[in-house]
Protein backbone atom coordinates (compact mmCIF):
# COMPACT_ATOMS: atom_id res chain seq x y z
CA UNK A 1 0.00 0.00 0.00
CA UNK A 2 1.24 3.82 -0.69
CA UNK A 3 1.15 6.35 1.42
CA UNK A 4 -1.31 8.41 -0.80
CA UNK A 5 -3.46 5.47 -0.53
CA UNK A 6 -3.34 5.30 2.98
CA UNK A 7 -3.74 8.74 3.47
CA UNK A 8 -7.22 8.71 1.15
CA UNK A 9 -8.63 6.26 3.34
CA UNK A 10 -7.83 8.42 6.50
CA UNK A 11 -8.90 11.36 4.74
CA UNK A 12 -12.53 9.15 3.92
CA UNK A 13 -13.22 7.92 7.13
CA UNK A 14 -12.35 11.53 9.02
CA UNK A 15 -14.87 12.99 6.39
CA UNK A 16 -17.45 10.75 7.00
CA UNK A 17 -17.35 10.70 10.80
CA UNK A 18 -17.38 14.66 11.06
CA UNK A 19 -20.42 14.32 8.27
CA UNK A 20 -22.07 12.15 10.89
CA UNK A 21 -21.21 14.22 13.59
CA UNK A 22 -22.38 17.12 12.03
CA UNK A 23 -25.87 16.72 11.19
CA UNK A 24 -26.48 14.46 14.43
CA UNK A 25 -25.38 17.67 16.16
CA UNK A 26 -27.23 19.94 14.69
CA UNK A 27 -30.69 17.96 14.05
CA UNK A 28 -31.19 15.83 17.60
CA UNK A 29 -31.47 17.05 20.74
CA UNK A 30 -29.64 15.43 23.37
CA UNK A 31 -30.94 12.04 24.13
CA UNK A 32 -33.10 12.11 21.09
CA UNK A 33 -33.30 8.70 19.26
CA UNK A 34 -34.77 7.28 16.25
CA UNK A 35 -34.98 3.55 15.45
CA UNK A 36 -33.32 2.84 11.89
CA UNK A 37 -33.12 -1.08 11.66
CA UNK A 38 -36.22 -1.82 14.22
CA UNK A 39 -36.05 -1.41 17.65
CA UNK A 40 -32.46 -3.00 17.39
CA UNK A 41 -30.85 -0.61 15.71
CA UNK A 42 -30.76 3.25 16.73
CA UNK A 43 -29.82 6.53 15.88
CA UNK A 44 -29.49 7.75 19.79
CA UNK A 45 -27.80 11.07 20.29
CA UNK A 46 -25.22 11.32 23.51
CA UNK A 47 -22.23 13.40 24.04
CA UNK A 48 -19.46 12.34 26.81
CA UNK A 49 -16.19 14.01 27.61
CA UNK A 50 -14.55 10.78 28.34
CA UNK A 51 -12.28 7.86 26.06
CA UNK A 52 -14.63 6.12 23.15
CA UNK A 53 -18.04 3.85 24.04
CA UNK A 54 -18.65 6.60 26.52
CA UNK A 55 -16.38 6.16 29.43
CA UNK A 56 -14.99 8.91 31.29
CA UNK A 57 -11.59 9.75 33.50
CA UNK A 58 -10.47 11.85 35.75
CA UNK A 59 -12.78 15.14 35.12
CA UNK A 60 -11.67 18.18 33.46
CA UNK A 61 -8.02 17.49 34.51
CA UNK A 62 -8.73 13.94 33.09
CA UNK A 63 -10.06 15.70 29.93
CA UNK A 64 -7.29 17.55 29.22
CA UNK A 65 -4.87 14.88 29.79
CA UNK A 66 -7.05 12.36 27.21
CA UNK A 67 -6.90 14.62 24.82
CA UNK A 68 -3.35 15.63 25.03
CA UNK A 69 -2.64 12.20 24.92
CA UNK A 70 -4.57 11.69 21.92
CA UNK A 71 -2.47 14.50 20.11
CA UNK A 72 0.88 13.15 21.14
CA UNK A 73 -0.73 9.88 19.53
CA UNK A 74 -1.85 11.65 16.61
CA UNK A 75 1.60 13.03 16.18
CA UNK A 76 3.35 9.77 16.39
CA UNK A 77 0.58 7.67 13.96
CA UNK A 78 1.90 10.12 11.27
CA UNK A 79 5.53 8.91 11.39
CA UNK A 80 4.60 5.77 12.02
CA UNK A 81 2.14 5.31 9.39
CA UNK A 82 4.59 6.74 6.74
CA UNK A 83 7.32 4.09 8.41
CA UNK A 84 5.25 0.92 7.52
CA UNK A 85 5.02 2.39 4.42
CA UNK A 86 8.22 2.78 3.32
CA UNK A 87 9.13 -0.42 4.82
CA UNK A 88 6.44 -2.21 2.05
CA UNK A 89 4.99 -3.75 5.12
CA UNK A 90 1.63 -5.67 4.32
CA UNK A 91 -1.24 -3.82 2.95
CA UNK A 92 -3.81 -5.01 5.51
CA UNK A 93 -1.56 -4.08 8.64
CA UNK A 94 -1.31 -0.56 6.94
CA UNK A 95 -4.40 -0.23 6.23
CA UNK A 96 -5.76 -1.58 9.54
CA UNK A 97 -3.22 1.06 11.36
CA UNK A 98 -4.72 4.04 9.14
CA UNK A 99 -8.37 2.73 10.78
CA UNK A 100 -7.03 3.43 14.12
CA UNK A 101 -4.80 6.57 13.28
CA UNK A 102 -8.28 7.65 11.40
CA UNK A 103 -11.01 6.92 14.42
CA UNK A 104 -8.27 8.51 16.74
CA UNK A 105 -8.13 11.90 14.95
CA UNK A 106 -11.78 11.68 14.28
CA UNK A 107 -12.47 11.93 18.35
CA UNK A 108 -10.03 14.60 18.89
CA UNK A 109 -11.49 17.13 16.88
CA UNK A 110 -14.14 16.75 18.74
CA UNK A 111 -12.23 16.99 22.20
CA UNK A 112 -10.39 19.76 20.58
CA UNK A 113 -12.76 21.96 18.63
CA UNK A 114 -16.18 21.49 19.47
CA UNK A 115 -17.01 23.53 22.39
CA UNK A 116 -15.28 26.16 20.70
CA UNK A 117 -18.02 26.02 17.12
CA UNK A 118 -21.05 24.42 18.94
CA UNK A 119 -23.50 25.81 21.08
CA UNK A 120 -24.55 23.53 23.99
CA UNK A 121 -27.30 20.64 23.14
CA UNK A 122 -29.76 19.78 26.00
CA UNK A 123 -32.63 17.71 26.37
CA UNK A 124 -34.42 19.93 28.69
CA UNK A 125 -35.16 22.82 26.63
CA UNK A 126 -35.73 21.40 23.14
CA UNK A 127 -33.52 23.54 21.41
CA UNK A 128 -30.64 22.24 18.51
CA UNK A 129 -27.13 23.29 18.54
CA UNK A 130 -26.02 25.42 16.11
CA UNK A 131 -22.48 26.06 14.40
CA UNK A 132 -20.96 29.33 16.12
CA UNK A 133 -17.91 31.89 15.48
CA UNK A 134 -14.50 30.05 17.56
CA UNK A 135 -14.95 31.17 21.12
CA UNK A 136 -18.87 31.32 21.38
CA UNK A 137 -19.57 27.87 21.86
CA UNK A 138 -20.46 25.59 25.14
CA UNK A 139 -16.54 25.23 26.01
CA UNK A 140 -13.10 25.97 25.56
CA UNK A 141 -10.22 24.78 23.51
CA UNK A 142 -9.62 20.88 24.38
CA UNK A 143 -12.96 20.79 26.58
CA UNK A 144 -15.24 19.49 23.73
CA UNK A 145 -17.58 16.52 24.53
CA UNK A 146 -17.19 13.93 21.80
CA UNK A 147 -20.36 12.78 19.53
CA UNK A 148 -22.57 9.53 19.25
CA UNK A 149 -24.88 7.92 17.87
CA UNK A 150 -24.85 4.42 16.52
CA UNK A 151 -26.74 2.17 19.54
CA UNK A 152 -27.48 -1.31 18.46
CA UNK A 153 -30.01 -3.46 21.23
CA UNK A 154 -30.00 -6.43 19.93
CA UNK A 155 -30.52 -8.66 22.43
CA UNK A 156 -32.01 -8.27 26.17
CA UNK A 157 -31.51 -10.97 28.43
CA UNK A 158 -30.97 -12.17 32.43
CA UNK A 159 -28.21 -13.16 33.74
CA UNK A 160 -28.14 -17.51 35.14
CA UNK A 161 -28.87 -17.12 38.47
CA UNK A 162 -25.81 -19.61 39.41
CA UNK A 163 -23.37 -16.25 38.32
CA UNK A 164 -21.54 -14.79 40.80
CA UNK A 165 -21.91 -11.09 41.39
CA UNK A 166 -24.45 -10.81 37.87
CA UNK A 167 -26.60 -13.32 38.56
CA UNK A 168 -30.43 -12.69 37.90
CA UNK A 169 -29.43 -8.81 36.95
CA UNK A 170 -30.81 -7.93 33.22
CA UNK A 171 -28.15 -7.22 30.36
CA UNK A 172 -28.43 -5.79 27.39
CA UNK A 173 -26.23 -6.78 23.98
CA UNK A 174 -24.86 -4.25 22.43
CA UNK A 175 -25.48 -1.63 25.17
CA UNK A 176 -22.57 0.79 24.39
CA UNK A 177 -23.29 3.80 22.33
CA UNK A 178 -20.62 4.90 19.68
CA UNK A 179 -19.39 6.51 16.54
CA UNK A 180 -18.06 5.89 13.47
CA UNK A 181 -14.40 6.58 14.57
CA UNK A 182 -14.99 4.62 17.14
CA UNK A 183 -16.34 1.85 15.09
CA UNK A 184 -12.91 2.45 13.31
CA UNK A 185 -10.83 1.91 15.66
CA UNK A 186 -12.52 -1.00 16.83
CA UNK A 187 -12.16 -2.56 13.34
CA UNK A 188 -8.56 -2.27 12.87
CA UNK A 189 -7.24 -3.44 16.53
CA UNK A 190 -9.44 -6.24 16.25
CA UNK A 191 -8.52 -6.98 12.39
CA UNK A 192 -4.61 -7.12 13.96
CA UNK A 193 -5.44 -9.54 16.53
CA UNK A 194 -6.75 -12.27 14.14
CA UNK A 195 -5.30 -11.71 11.34
CA UNK A 196 -1.40 -11.25 13.26
CA UNK A 197 -0.16 -14.59 11.61
CA UNK A 198 -0.66 -13.37 8.06
CA UNK A 199 0.20 -9.76 8.76
CA UNK A 200 3.82 -10.63 10.72
CA UNK A 201 4.29 -13.85 8.59
CA UNK A 202 7.95 -14.80 8.49
CA UNK A 203 9.35 -17.32 6.02
CA UNK A 204 10.85 -20.37 7.99
CA UNK A 205 14.23 -20.43 8.62
CA UNK A 206 16.00 -22.46 6.07
CA UNK A 207 17.92 -25.86 7.07
CA UNK A 208 21.19 -26.76 6.64
CA UNK A 209 21.60 -28.80 3.43
CA UNK A 210 23.79 -32.19 3.77
CA UNK A 211 25.37 -33.89 0.58
CA UNK A 212 26.13 -37.08 0.52
CA UNK A 213 29.07 -38.74 -0.97
CA UNK A 214 30.63 -42.45 -1.65
CA UNK A 215 33.88 -41.09 0.16
CA UNK A 216 34.86 -43.10 3.10
CA UNK A 217 35.94 -41.41 6.06
CA UNK A 218 38.50 -42.99 8.36
CA UNK A 219 40.67 -41.89 11.13
CA UNK A 220 43.56 -41.82 8.29
CA UNK A 221 41.79 -39.73 6.18
CA UNK A 222 40.94 -37.42 8.67
CA UNK A 223 44.59 -37.22 10.21
CA UNK A 224 46.23 -36.73 6.83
Amino acid sequence: MKLRQASLLILIVLIADQAIKYYIKTNYTLNEHHNIFGSWGQLYFIENSGMAWGWQFGGSTGKIVLTLFRLVAACFGVYYIRKLVMQKQHWGFITCVSLIFAGAVGNLIDSLFYGLIFTESSDYTNTLATLVKPGQGYGSFMHGKVVDMFYFPIFHGTWPSWLPFVGGDKFEFFSPVFNLADASISVGVITILFCQGLFFHRPAKRQPTTIETNTTVNDNSQMG
